[in-house]
Formats: structure tokens, C-alpha cells, sequence
């Protein structure tokens, strides 16, 4: 009788439990942008949807997309929106959901400067194609004229995977230097013509940290956490602007008044003096119609991050949603269907 007893409740476990965790395990992949975020994200709201488990891999925008359009993952994130030719791969309708916005800093490793550097926009572009190699040159020392600048060979540092993060850099230095734009281009992949590939967002931040002379591209929370100084940028304005969340969040602030349906948009070299140029908003990609117990968690968690979890955004040194914002992509997310 024992033994029939337990072999009943073995027989009732396999049966539940596969279903259970199956209900439980969300899986995404995608930006290093905002992965300290969603990090804590998934990790807070795992405290209140206790039942579903969120699995998340940072690879790149490029590798997310990848497996999004693969269907591999439930989920995908991105900061440089897809491409029309993307979405056209994708086996139904994909939503664009932004979830925060973020800056892309420039930064430096220069021992002995303990100053801010000043930087344009088209000589970060000419850095970035090899025609300004040491850090004496005439045109970084015109902008920097109180800094003790090194004869110090510059070691350009970029990204080796396809990047959100490449995308928001790129698209700005396209939309500032005609030479950048009509050699190199804008995307989350490019060719680049000099440089030192790293691996995500931590990657190039480690590359420029322990290389003297280095400059790359990150988002601002790698910056800060690894200690590196970052670069104040002129903006459209001519002001010269340090990355901070006031200035990330008056550079959308022009695209709320023409924000596309699909929330696919671009804010770098935004108008007002106190946009910050290098900003952008990242993306997650869910599908218009999900499945099952995955989808109901997903939607779950959706409405739980454009809601209490923008509150953990600033903090982070990412920039909220601005209010009218969330309140429209929201609404997309009450719009998802489950089969």
C-alpha cells in the first residue's frame, strides 16, 4: 500500500511539475544597454510574481534580434530599433516596447587628466576613422585648452558584436559628420575602419580601462560603474553636455510630439540646450500574439516594468518614461493577444 501511495504521488509530481516550471521560465536575450536594469528588474519582480522565473541573456541587439526572429527566445531587446527588413523576416507582427532611455557616453583613459574632455561630435567622427591618432593633435588640444594633454598614440575601442549601442553611436555620428555618414554609415553592425573590437558594453568598458590612451563607447551605468571618466559632447545647441538623466530625458522630449505608432525613433542630436546628443531609447520585442502561460507571465511583467518599475530607472542612471509615454505603450501591451 506504501508503495502504491508513492508511486501515486511520484506519478502526480511529474506531471504537475513539468507544467509548472514550463509556466515559470520566461527566456530573452539581447542589449548589454540597459542589462544592469533589467537584472534588477527580473530579480524584483520575481519577489512579487513569485511563480514565474525570468531567464535573460546579454549577447548584443544584433544576437537578440537573432534569436527573437528564430523564435529560440520569448522575448528580445534592442536599442537600436528593427530594421523593416528585420520585421519582415519575424513570423507575426512584432511590438516595439520601450521600456527606458539611456546615453551613450564617450570615454577615455588618459592618465594625468583629471579634468572633463571636451568633445564634437565631428571629431570624435574623425577619431573614429583614423584621421586623428594621438591625443596631442591641434584639434583635441582647440577644444581643451587648459587640459595637459600627452603625446600618447590614441587606441580607438568599439564594439565586436552587433549592437544597440553601436546603433545609438553610429546613427549620431552619421547625423553629424558627413564623412562618417557617406564611408562608414549608421547600424548596429558597421565596418569600421580602425579599432579594437570589445565584446558588449562591459567589454569595451574593460578594454578602455586598462589600456592607457584608449577611448570607446558605452552606455553611462558601465562608465560609472567601472570608474572611467566620460566626455562632455556638444550638442546641437553648441553647448557642451555632460551625460546625466535631465539631459537624456529633454532629448526625447522633441519626439513626444511625433512619436511614431510603432515607437521606432531616433533621438540622437536632439534639439535644446540641455539635450544631451548621444541618447536613445531601448527597446524590449515581444510579438502581437502570444501563447499560453509564457505569454500571460510576459504580459505580467510588462505591466509591472512600465509601472513600478520605471521607479528603479534614475537610480540606475537610466532616465524614466515620460509619463504620456508609458501610458501609450501600456496601452500596446493591453493590446497583446493570448492564444
Amino acid at each position: 500500500m506504501k508503495l502504491l501511495l508513492s508511486l501515486t504521488w511520484i506519478a502526480l509530481l511529474l506531471g504537475v511539475l513539468p507544467r509548472a516550471f514550463g509556466a515559470e521560465l520566461i527566456n530573452g536575450a539581447g542589449a548589454t544597454f540597459p542589462e544592469p536594469l533589467y537584472s534588477k528588474w527580473f530579480s524584483e519582480f520575481q519577489k512579487v510574481e513569485k511563480e514565474i522565473r525570468i531567464n535573460y541573456q546579454p549577447i548584443g541587439s544584433g544576437g537578440g534580434i537573432q534569436q527573437f526572429l528564430r523564435d529560440t527566445v520569448d522575448f528580445g531587446a534592442t536599442d537600436a530599433p528593427m530594421t523593416n527588413e528585420e520585421l519582415a523576416k519575424a513570423s507575426r507582427p512584432v511590438l516595439h516596447l520601450p521600456t527606458v532611455l539611456g546615453a551613450v557616453v564617450v570615454t577615455y583613459n588618459l592618465p594625468g587628466v583629471s579634468a572633463k574632455l571636451q568633445l564634437t561630435g565631428e571629431l570624435i567622427a574623425e577619431i573614429y576613422l583614423g584621421k586623428i591618432t594621438d591625443w596631442s593633435d591641434a584639434k583635441v588640444k582647440a577644444l581643451n585648452p587648459k587640459l595637459n594633454l600627452p603625446k600618447q598614440p590614441i587606441l580607438v575601442v568599439r564594439r565586436s558584436d552587433g549592437s544597440g549601442t553601436t546603433g545609438i553611436f553610429t546613427d549620431y555620428l552619421a547625423k553629424v559628420s558627413a564623412p562618417w555618414k557617406n564611408s562608414v554609415g549608421a547600424g548596429k553592425a558597421v565596418s569600421w575602419p580602425v579599432g579594437l573590437g570589445g565584446k558588449g558594453n562591459e567589454g569595451v568598458a574593460s578594454l578602455v580601462k586598462q589600456t592607457p590612451g584608449a577611448i570607446g563607447y558605452v552606455e553611462l551605468v558601465y562608465a560609472k560603474t567601472s570608474g572611467l571618466p566620460y566626455a562632455a559632447i556638444q550638442n546641437k545647441a553648441g553647448k557642451f553636455v555632460e551625460a546625466s538623466i535631465q539631459g537624456v530625458t529633454a532629448a526625447a522630449a522633441g519626439s513626444l510630439k511625433m512619436m511614431p505608432a510603432d515607437f521606432r525613433v531616433s533621438i540622437t542630436n536632439a534639439e535644446g540646450a540641455g539635450s544631451y546628443p548621444i541618447s536613445g531609447f531601448t527597446y524590449l520585442l515581444v510579438y502581437q500574439t502570444m501563447k499560453g502561460e509564457k505569454g500571460k507571465g510576459l504580459v505580467k511583467f510588462l505591466r509591472w516594468a512600465l509601472r513600478d518599475g520605471q521607479t528603479y530607472a534614475e537610480p540606475m542612471a537610466y532616465a524614466p518614461l515620460p509619463g504620456s509615454l508609458a501610458k501609450k505603450v501600456i496601452a500596446k501591451v493591453d493590446g497583446i493577444t493570448i492564444q
